[in-house]
Order: C-alpha cells, then structure tokens, then sequence
C-alpha cells in the first residue's frame, strides 16, 4: 500500500465496521445498531478531516496542482485485480461528494434504527448497508476508471440486497430486474473500458484528458480512426453508466426498485447511489470529451428525454414512494441536461457546470428528506397508496415542516436551494440559444429554435415536479381520509410517530434547504466552486439569482405546474364516490416499458431468434460433414477388417457366446438362450460410435467446450 492511508480507510473501514457490526448482531442487535452509528459517524468525520486537509493545501475549488502520482492525496495498492487500485482526492468534487455521501448514511443509519424495529434480517441489512457505504465511497474517491469499475459492481452487487430485503414476490421481482439492469450494463461498461484502453493506454482520470484532448483536435487518418473508438468506447461506458444513474431507457429499475425497497435504503438509492452514475458519467463528459457538440449533444437529448419522462410517470403516481422514485428519473434528466450544456457552451460553461453540480447535491439531499419522510408513514400505518395514507400528516407539524421543506426545495420555489441548481440550468439554455442566434458559437445539430424548444420542455418539467409534489402535499397534509374512523387514528397519533433521534435526523436534512436558498452567495457558490475544478471550467463573477429574469423562469414553473394540478390531477385524475373523492391510477399497464418491450425482447424473442439460427447452422454443419463422409472422405474397407464391432467387442463377445453354449448344454438345457453377443455388442459399438462422431462435428458440442474454456480460463486468471 502507498500513499495517503486515510483515503483507504474511508473505503475499507466501513467493510470491516460491517463484519464487526454483524457479529456483535448476532448476539446484541442494540449495541449493533450502536456499532453501525459508531461507524458511520467516524466516517463522516475522516471525511470531514480530508476536506480540511485538501482545503488547506489547494484552496476551497481543491484545485489539481500535481499529476496523479505525485500529489499527497493518493492511495494505491500495486497489483490489486491485476492492474492495481488508485484512490485519489486531489479534486474538491470527489471530497464534496464524500462528505454529501457520508453525511446521508449517517441521517440514514439514526433513522433506521426506529424504522427497522418491527422488521426481520436487520442483521443483514447492516452487514449491507456499511460494504455499500464503502464501495460507494471507492467510486467518488476512484483515480481511474478501472477502480471504478470495481467498486461500481461491489456497490450494484451489495445494493441488490436492499431491494430485495421484504423477500416478497414484489421486492424479488424488482430486484431481480435492477440487478439485470446492473449487470447487462457494467458488462456493456466493461467492453467500453477495454475500448478505451486499447485507444489511450491509459485508465488514469487524470492523463485521458490530454491524451484524449491531442485525438480530439489531431488531423488525419490516424485521429480520425481514433475519434470513432473515442466515441464508441464512450458510448459503451455512458450504457453502463447512465444504467445507475436512471437515465432513459434504462430507468425502469427505479420505479420498481423504491416503492419495495425499506424507506433508509431508497434514500440512498435516489439520493447517492444514482449519482455515481453521474459521476461516471462527468468522468466521459470532462475527462475524454470535454467541450465536444456531439457528445454535449448526445447527453442533453438523454437528458430531456429522462427528464419529461420520469416527471409524466410521477404525475400519473398514485403511490408515496413511487411518486418520489418517477421523480427521482426526472430530476436526472434536469442534472443531465446541466451536462449536456457544459459540452456545448464550451469554454463559457460556466453556468452549466455550477447549475449540475448544485442540483446533484440539492437532489440527494431532497430525496433523503422525502424518501425518509415517506418512511415515517410507512413504518406507522404499513401503507404507501394515496387513498389510504390520505390525512396522515394532519396534526403533525413537524413531519409537516419536513416534507414541505423538501416539496418547495426539489420544486424550485425561490428562497429555496432547488430554485438556484434549477435557474442555473434554466440560464445556461438561454445562453446557449442566444449564442446560436448571434453566432457567437456554431450551430451544431440544434438550431436556435430546438434549443428555445428544449428551454420551454425544461420549464414545464419543472412544473410537472411543482403538480405532483402538490398532490403528495395535499393528499398527506390537506385533504381528510375518506375513513373517519381512520383518520382519527391518525389524529390521535400525536408526538408517538416518531422518535427525537429520528426527528432530530430529518429536521436536520430539512432546514439546509431554505438556509442553502436564501444564501446561495455563501453557501451554494462555495459549494460550486469546490466542484468547477473536477468539471474543467473556472467561473468569474456571481450571478445574480434573485433578478426579474431569474424569477420569471421559476414563476413559469409554478404557473404550469398549478394549472397541472388544478386541471389535470383534480379534473382527470381523481373521482368523485359516494364517501368522497378518490385518486385514480391513469397509467395503462400497457405502457410499462420492462414488461411491454424488455422481458419479452430479453427473455423471449432473441432467444427463440437465437434458437434457431443456432439450429440451423448446427444442422447446417451436419449435413455438411454427413455429405463429406458419403463423397470425398467416404470410407474404405482396410485388409483384415473387421465385419463389424473392433477387436475387444469381437473377444468380449466370443467368449459370452461360449459361456452361453456351455449354460445351454447343462443348466440351461431344458430352455436354451441364444448366442448373439458378439453381434449385440459390435452393434451398440456402432451406435455409440456414430452418435460420438455426430455430437463431435457439431456446433452445440463446439460452443460447450468453448464455454468450458473460457471457465476454466477465468478460474486460472483469478487464481493467479
């Protein structure tokens, strides 16, 4: 091991916190639930330490003044998987999303204490939870894109485990496809990797932005073959990548994934785990392609996409954690729109990189409050449909404060922090319209006019999160339950929901949102600026958040997304009946793209496709070789060949012959047997023989032995 030691406790401390944790679990589950706080805690504050370290060597923007190799704050050890692991927190993006990470587990870890009191495998949940914490930690702090293919699959592997954590028919189906999701696109990833390396030579974050940057701008043949195995190999990486972070199409395990998930793992779920797929996914955009139209191009459309979709999935919602998971894809969509923007404003990016990089950090922290406080009603009345939990949060001012923080938060209410991510965004696009317009920059594959399409789709998303956020809102802390008797049930309820530690967790996550909003100069620039390094762009200036034409894009939102909730959700999506209205599930089940598109794609057509083009051409291979035997290779009787059978078919067979002329002439008399067992033993010779040659020639017996090799292959490279 070499170089900073802390960094490698920040990755395995929690993986060895997990095992201590569980065995202390399987005699003592309170001094486990101490023991994981104990962890996370430390955590949290060995993170804190790194950032003051780096704060004090490089400054608040943790600028790169070394190449990687040679800064302090480096750790590696040699030979591990083959090509080695290389941390590194030379960047003050990688120590911001550190501390956003540790600090999310550690509210997540004091909150699953009361959540996980009436539920079975707790131990199992710890043991997870921490290794997940320290493969997470890995991929933020991860120096090339080899550790970070590593700790990605450890942190897909152990996540899978949350999702299926209830063990019912729901949660192993939604595990199920979020694990498929995992593994199709870290193999995808994998093959984008090799690509990458076989072009540049090189995984180290740090060197593919000049190597990459010299084939980028390079002229002829060479550069131009170059480019295209760039761009390939980048597109392979964005499948995984973009896999994790729930970006259209391969969204489809998020919707399923956190409405069975415990409310604690689905806040780390949305709020980190789908942003180390954005960090991925920077990684592309900042190292290998940074300030490129096409690439930019490629991302914004992902992006717009994401976001129109996730937000239409969580309007139709009638589900708490469903609605929050929809929102979740949507809420990408706006931070991946951000990254798109970043490549095509080039050099000028500065808005773009600030706005992506505040709404990640504003969307983690939002879905930790929201998903949390969704758990709050969950682990008190075990349901999560609107119809049912309607009126729960009435008479409960805290939750109450809580939820609402985070609605006016992730709805870009001004004085709120999600109104300066969002606004920052919003004013990239505008910019970049208003550059192709004058001609400041060239037009690439979008005109002026589809980029002031695109401005109008990102404030009407916008308004669909301001609708559906206002249907959580009412139905929990507005409308009354149908049932009155159970809405007294809940009225009763008092101050016994939820506990002081919980409530201390989720009241801290809340009150950092209007503090972020009302001071974005103090507080949310200074977080941009720790980030702009990692990004590739260095902002001058401030922005004025709060001026007319900022307000007015956030007053459009709110415009839209009250007119959504008035006509569409109260109008459409809801129904009188003789006790009162009710909310009504719109969505065609028709229109579930897993069911409708990939299980039978997956699962039954390539294989039938698959199935008989194998058969054919195995059948193909027979003829072939059946023609072969019958013409040119036919076979020729040798001098002194036998009639049939071989030698010992001939010997074994003549000697059962004899012992059954000698059975028949003494105890067999009175009814003989027939000798034939050299012709019966020649003929089941022939039989296996030719089904030997058949299976032999065949291209089913070919593919096994491959199969058996490749095993054997990877067995010898991992034992070495």
């Amino acid at each position: 091991m070499e170089g900073n030691l802390m960094l490698g406790f920040l990755v395995f401390f929690p993986m060895l916190g997990a095992g201590i944790s569980y065995l202390i679990g399987r005699k003592n589950e309170t001094s486990r639930d101490y023991a994981a706080d104990v962890v996370v805690t430390l955590e949290f504050a060995a993170m804190l330490y790194v950032a003051f370290l780096l704060r004090r060597a490089h400054g608040i923007s943790g600028s790169v003044e070394h190449a990687f190799g040679y800064d302090p704050f480096v750790f590696r050890i040699p030979e591990f998987c083959g090509m080695g692991m290389n941390l590194a927190a030379y960047s003050g993006f990688r120590v911001l999303y550190g501390l956003v990470a540790s600090f999310m587990w550690l509210l997540s870890t004091l909150f699953s204490r009361e959540y996980f009191a009436a539920y079975k495998n707790r131990n199992r949940y710890y043991l997870f939870m921490l290794v997940t914490l320290g493969a997470t930690m890995g991929i933020f702090l991860s120096a090339d894109l080899y550790t970070t293919f590593i700790f990605f699959e450890l942190m897909s592997l152990t996540s899978y485990v949350w999702v299926a954590h209830d063990e019912k028919a729901d949660s192993l189906r939604a595990a199920e496809t979020y694990l498929a999701v995992a593994v199709m696109g870290g193999l995808v990833m994998l093959m984008g990797i090799f690509l990458l390396y076989h072009t540049t030579g090189t995984l180290t974050m740090y060197d593919l932005y000049e190597i990459c940057d010299g084939i980028m701008r390079g002229t002829g043949a060479e550069c131009e073959a170059q480019r295209r195995e760039l761009y390939i190999a980048g597109t392979c990486m964005l499948f995984g990548f973009g896999a994790k972070a729930g970006a259209f199409p391969l969204h489809i395990w998020l919707p399923k994934a956190h409405p069975v998930a415990p409310a604690p793992a689905s806040a780390l779920l949305s709020g980190i785990l789908t942003k180390t797929g954005i960090f991925g996914i920077l990684v592309l955009s900042c190292n290998i392609f940074l300030h490129d139209g096409k690439w930019g191009t490629l991302i914004l459309i992902t992006g717009v996409m994401t976001m129109v979709l996730g937000a239409v999935l969580a309007l139709f919602s009638v589900n708490l954690k469903r609605t929050l998971a929809c929102s979740s894809v949507s809420q990408i969509g706006f931070i991946l729109v951000g990254i798109g923007m970043q490549g095509l404003l080039g050099e000028e990016n500065g808005l773009a990189v600030r706005g992506s990089l505040l709404h990640m950090v504003n969307h983690s922290l939002f879905k930790l409050v929201l998903f949390m406080a969704a758990g709050v009603v969950y682990m008190n009345i075990h349901k999560l449909d609107l119809n049912e939990i309607r009126g729960f949060g009435r008479k409960k001012p805290l939750l109450h404060f809580i939820f609402l923080m985070g609605a006016m938060g992730i709805g870009g209410i001004p004085l709120w922090s999600g109104y300066v991510s969002k606004t920052l965004i919003h004013e990239s696009i505008v910019e970049y319209a208003e550059a192709l317009r004058t001609g400041h920059i060239q037009q690439g594959i979008l005109n002026a006019g589809a980029v002031k399409g695109i401005e109008w789709i990102f404030l009407i998303s916008g308004g669909c999160t301001v609708a559906y956020m206002l249907k959580l809102y009412a139905a929990l802390f507005i409308e009354k339950n149908n049932d009155s008797g159970l809405q007294e049930k809940y009225d009763a309820m008092g101050r016994t929901y939820m506990n002081k530690v919980s409530a201390a967790s989720l009241t801290a996550g809340a009150l950092l949102f209007p503090l972020m909003g009302v001071l974005p100069g103090v507080i949310m620039d200074r977080i941009a600026d720790m980030g702009e390094d990692f990004m590739g762009s260095f902002s001058e200036g401030t922005t004025r958040y709060f001026s007319i034409e900022n307000l007015k894009g956030a007053l459009v939102s709110v415009l839209i997304g009250t007119f959504l909730y008035l006509v569409l959700i109260r109008k459409w999506m809801m129904k009188k009946e003789e006790n009162g209205t009710i909310y009504v599930n719109r969505w065609n089940k028709y229109w579930d793209l897993e069911e409708a598109v990939y299980r039978p794609l997956l699962l039954r057509v390539l294989p039938m496709i698959f199935g008989v083009i194998c058969r054919i051409l195995d059948s193909l291979l027979d003829g072939i070789v059946v023609l072969l035997r019958k013409t040119i290779y036919k076979d020729s009787k040798i001098p002194h060949e036998l009639e049939e059978g071989n030698f010992f078919t001939h010997v074994i067979g003549m000697g059962m012959d004899r012992i059954v002329c000698l059975l028949n002439a003494t105890i067999w008399k009175k009814a003989p047997h027939k000798a034939e067992y050299e012709h019966r033993l020649a003929m089941k010779h022939e039989e296996l023989a030719e089904d030997g040659t058949i299976i032999g020639r065949s291209l089913s017996f070919g593919l096994l032995l491959f199969c058996t090799g490749l095993i054997l292959t990877l067995v010898y490279l991992l034992w070495m």
